[in-house]
């Protein structure tokens, strides 16, 4: 699976970083995903500022989060700069330079557990930024 390897200035967004992850977390919350965290990652890494976690029950809901989280960002000015697995639906990964979103289905998100890979980085309340 790859990732952009650095941060994209080039996207004409106005919102910054955290909004536009706080922004996703609140699209993938309506849209009916399950334990969506937003992990501050500006301390870890040098690549990415924010990481959303995202899980949908379905290949049907994995594809409607991704969708629609994309839709917003570009509502908002922002670009996707690459996907991953959309096809398997398995495990889905949009780059937006500095906010990585992870779509997972319930298997794959508890298999590779990210929140314990990453478990330094800070969590972001995005119920209430």
């Amino acid at each position: 699976m790859e990732l952009a390897t650095l941060r994209s200035a080039s996207t004409a967004t106005t919102l910054s970083a955290l909004d536009r992850a706080c922004l996703t977390a609140r699209v993938a919350d309506e849209f009916k995903a399950r334990d969506v965290v937003v992990l501050d990652m500006r301390s870890i890494t040098p690549l990415y500022d924010y990481f959303v976690l995202v899980t949908g029950a379905s290949r049907r809901q994995v594809h409607t989060l991704t969708e629609e989280i994309d839709a917003a960002l570009r509502a908002e000015g922002d670009q996707r700069l690459r996907i991953e697995g959309y096809e398997a639906s398995k495990w889905v990964v949009q780059d937006y330079g500095d906010v990585v979103v992870h779509v997972f289905d319930p298997d794959t998100r508890d298999f590779y557990g990210l929140e314990d890979l990453w478990a330094d980085a800070r969590k972001v309340n995005w119920n209430r930024h």
